[in-house]
């Protein structure tokens, strides 16, 4: 398969995942538009763009040699900038990060960050086929936007090579792009770096948000929270750059302007683990090594070890949905398309696995399962480039597949990451997300999963992508990585209205990386009148609920 091919990409993609902000507050963004009338559920369905939209060329510059041609890519010459405005490049300062959206040639899409440190020190780029960062071979920011980083993959050495035509809007620079494998030309196109700094002029927050308290877990990468008792329970990753262990940290959050980390847990061999729940005396944690660990939390400030389940060798288990006496558990495997288990936890310290399915129509590049919510007794599982699927699951013993919402497009861009679903205007409402790319909120009337409608949409900038989210009656807290912590009213579906942020991606902050998957990533709204948000490094934030 080859590596330009949407199909590859979205392999990798699926497999992924894993200045102090500068911003103009001059211009700040208008007040919110006073509330609407109640919805009646009327609504206009909407085609769906996909995630990431063609633009055309960014860019009136190219890198001269065809694809096949024996070169250096790395040469400056090879790049034709004649029609460019470089004189512009000299308004960009000589640090920060950005994330590039780069459009082959050929049309196809591909992404990179970059990030280029405020002390002068090396900089690294994250190109995400390769699964990494790499320190890059030149950097040149004085009067010039030019990178350039080598890759070990796959047996290749590989060039990847950015040199900038100009500066096109605040943070915002066009220019060209090349790849070379061993010292052959593969591909070359157009790109767009947005800097990670907040956008549209926005100041750290607004609608009330508040932060109360900042806890640094003691971990590289944090992704995942939930909150029981008085005590959040902070799950974090293997670092992939650092090799450093992922695990558990327990908060207490009972002082919510003053956590306090109680314990520290991470199991030999087994530390990589993506998603937290809760329910009486046992805590859930997903592991990538051995499904769902069990922990007896009737000290909820000590987590004891129970058991793993389903416990029958090792097995992936990426993110986990509880409702009543149900957990249902997503796995990414066995490829290619994965599985959902649903344990009964009438007993919550000793799940009983019940079934295992997966869905049938899942014909795509990357259909691999990957979350899942339940909502009267029908469960949405996300099958990442597949769509999103919808089951009937009141008997547990025999799923039924009742529809799904595919992607109808000429690309394989769009994907299905998370979602969370409620009751509007007497509509099954889902809002449902992607991941990577130009992802972003897509409002579906799921009414009949059978016939499945977008009725709205909500998107920020095109180099970022949304994560996760919580439905609490009529507002949507969204996790948004570089975007931060987002708060919608959606009590009109089709319309989305934005009514508060906090921006906690700082360029400055220890650990923060040049990956698209940074920022923002985790978040829970328990009704105890505080959100909790994780980010991916600085740890646990705790706000006020506005």
């Amino acid at each position: 398969m080859a590596l330009e091919s949407p199909a590859f990409r979205a392999v990798i993609l699926g497999c992924a995942l894993l200045s102090s902000s500068c911003s103009d507050t001059s211009t700040p963004p208008p007040p919110p538009p006073p509330p609407e009338e109640p919805w009646d559920g009327t609504y206009t369905p909407l085609v769906d763009p996909t995630d990431w939209v063609d633009r055309g060329e960014y860019a009136p510059c190219v890198f001269t040699p065809p694809p096949g041609t024996i070169a250096d890519c790395d040469d400056p010459s090879l790049f034709d900038l004649s029609k460019c405005d470089t004189t512009s490049l000299a308004t960009l300062e000589p640090h920060g990060i950005y994330q590039v959206d780069m459009r082959h040639a050929s049309g196809l899409a591909d992404f990179a960050g970059i990030r280029v440190p405020g002390d002068g020190g090396t900089a690294t780029m994250n190109y995400l086929p390769t699964m990494r960062s790499a320190p890059v071979t030149r950097q040149q920011f004085q009067g010039a936007f030019r990178i350039s980083a080598q890759y070990t993959f796959r047996d290749t050495v590989r060039n990847l090579v950015f040199a900038g035509c100009g500066v096109t809007g605040p943070g915002l620079v066009t220019g060209c792009f090349a790849r070379c494998t061993d010292g052959k030309v593969t591909t070359s196109g157009t790109f767009e770096a947005a800097r990670m700094t907040w956008a549209r002029g926005e100041s750290e927050s607004s609608g009330g948000l508040r932060l109360l308290s900042e806890t640094h877990v003691r971990t590289v990468r944090p992704v995942d929270v939930y909150v029981h008792r008085g005590h959040a329970y902070v799950v974090s990753i293997d670092d992939p750059l650092t090799q450093a262990p992922g695990g558990l940290a327990v908060v207490d959050v009972r002082d919510p302007s003053q956590p306090v980390i109680t314990k520290r847990i991470t199991l030999l061999g087994d530390s990589y683990w993506n998603a937290a729940w809760a329910k009486d005396d046992a805590l859930y944690i997903a592991s990538k090594s051995s499904g769902v660990i069990v922990f007896d939390i009737s000290d909820p400030a000590a987590p004891t070890f129970v058991r793993s389940v389903p416990g029958r060798g090792p097995m992936d288990v990426h993110t986990m949905f509880v409702e009543g006496n149900r957990l249902y558990a997503v796995s990414p495997g066995p490829a290619p398309t994965g599985e959902t288990l649903i344990f009964d936890i009438s007993t919550p310290l000793q799940p009983v696995l019940l079934n295992r399915f997966t869905a049938a129509d899942t014909e795509s590049a990357f259909p691999s399962a990957h979350d899942s919510f339940a909502y009267q007794d029908r469960l949405y599982v996300n099958h990442f480039s597949a769509g999103y699927v919808v089951f009937d699951v009141k008997d547990p013993m025999s799923p039924l597949e009742l529809g799904h919402y595919t992607f109808e497009s000429d690309n394989s861009y769009a994907t299905s990451h998370a979602s969370a679903v409620g009751t509007f205007a007497g509509k099954t409402v889902a809002f449902e997300g992607g991941e990577y790319q130009g992802a972003h909120l897509r409002v579906l009337d799921v009414t009949d999963p059978t016939n499945i409608q977008l009725m709205g949409r909500y998107k920020l900038r095109p180099q970022t992508s949304i994560h996760n989210m919580i439905l609490r009656g009529t507002r949507l807290y969204v996790a948004h990585y570089q975007e931060g912590l987002r708060v919608l009213d959606v009590s009109v579906p089709p319309r989305p209205r934005e009514i508060a942020w906090f921006n906690t991606f700082r360029e400055s902050d220890i650990n923060r990386g040049d990956d698209l998957l940074e920022g923002a990533i985790g978040i829970r709204v328990p009704g105890d009148g505080h959100v909790y948000v994780v980010d991916t490094a600085r740890g646990l934030l705790i706000f006020n609920e506005p």
